[in-house]
């Protein structure tokens, strides 16, 4: 006997087309006592199809409603009443004890479901002494819905119980599904920063020095025309695989970039790798991006002649450290610098940087993780 929710979509019309108006079928019993009583009153059908009409009214103001906090004034309460005034008359209107069971059980909270069925056996009990239906009619109204309010109520709370366990799934995957949306949107947004920031930087670069050798050396300035389309191609494949999120670097391909981006902007390279060194591509793809970041900043803000790359490994953690002799300081850091804190941090490292001479920043990852 369950009602529907009045919060659900669709019109008064669509909420009352229902296929729990099954349920009203029970009134039938309330027009049997008459049918079958040989020796009955006139007053007897008036009663019987008024307690009819009233329970279908009610029990329509029940589906529009459905679980509002007004069901009790709106339903329970009325059923109530209208039962302990037909029931000591017709004994079978005590099925609106179990409509307000059921309405109690769907609506209220436990407990106070609880105490509304205690009331409405009592209130059962109290009908048949004072009914004026004689044995043992009196009793086929009063048994049932003894049992009937406990069964239907209990039942309807764990329904509404069910119910309530889905809709806080369903609530559930909702938070789910947008915090993997929001993270998913920060992995482009950091990804797209590195990826941009670097490959921009060495076009710019490169084709100021292109301009300036087109009529110093042009065999030259075409060789740097060629790097900047390369470089240019390079960054429109990486992003179409940033938003597609399958793009994968490496610390070699990043060394290597690195190397051809250094040289656009005069600075010279010494690299001392570890080949020993394996990592897991996930750790290796965090410091693939965080050597890019280290290697624009030095080529966009350093004005360095040289800069020094070390990876390297002990027992305890993997160190990338990038060095430079250039102007350093202790300016604020941006973005760049912050997003790459925060991958190294997921991958439980710290990222440390100083800035007395030149500037150096080292990189730490737990080995457990690295390799």
């Amino acid at each position: 006997m369950s009602t529907v929710d009045a919060s659900a979509p669709g019109s008064v019309a669509e909420r009352l087309r229902t296929w729990e108006w099954v349920y009203l079928g029970y009134l039938l019993f309330v027009l049997a006592q008459p049918y079958f009583t040989p020796d009955r009153a006139w007053w007897e059908w008036p009663l019987a199809f008024s307690v009819c009409a009233i329970t279908v009214v009610l029990y329509a103001l029940a589906l529009l409603r459905g679980r509002s906090s007004r069901q009790i004034w709106i339903s329970i309460v009325p059923m109530a009443v209208v039962g302990a005034l037909a029931t000591p008359f017709n004994t079978n209107a005590s099925v609106l004890f179990i409509y307000a069971a059921a309405a109690a059980g769907n609506t209220l909270t436990r407990d106070a479901a609880r105490l509304w069925f205690v009331g409405l056996t009592a209130l059962d009990g109290v009908t048949v002494l004072v009914s004026r239906v004689p044995m043992p009619y009196r009793l086929w109204g009063f048994v049932p819905p003894l049992v009937l309010i406990w069964v239907i109520g209990l039942l309807e709370i764990r329904q509404r119980d069910r119910r309530q366990e889905q809709e806080n799934e369903r609530l559930r995957s909702s938070q789910v599904e947008l915090l993997a949306t929001i993270t998913e949107r920060e992995r482009i947004a950091r990804d797209l920063h590195d990826l941009l920031g670097h490959s921009l930087t060495a076009v710019v670069m490169r084709a100021q020095l292109t301009r300036e050798l087109v009529l110093a050396d042009p065999e030259r300035a075409r060789a740097e025309a060629e790097e900047i389309e390369r470089n240019a191609r390079e960054a429109l494949s990486a992003v179409r695989s940033t938003v597609t999120g399958w793009r994968r670097t490496s610390i070699r391909a990043e060394l290597e970039a690195a190397r051809r981006a250094l040289a656009g902007a005069g600075v010279r390279l010494r690299v001392d790798y570890d080949d020993h060194l394996i990592l897991v591509a996930t750790t290796e793809h965090e410091l693939g991006l965080a050597l890019r970041e280290a290697v624009t900043n030095v080529a966009r803000h350093a004005r360095a002649s040289a800069c020094h790359i070390g990876v390297d490994a002990d027992g305890e953690r993997v160190r990338l450290v990038i060095a430079d002799d250039g102007i350093g300081g202790d300016a604020p850091e941006g973005t760049g610098l912050t997003g790459l804190r925060e991958r190294v941090a997921k991958l439980g490292g710290a990222v440390r940087r100083t800035g007395s001479a030149g500037t150096t920043l080292t990189i730490t990852v737990p080995v457990e993780v690295a390799g």
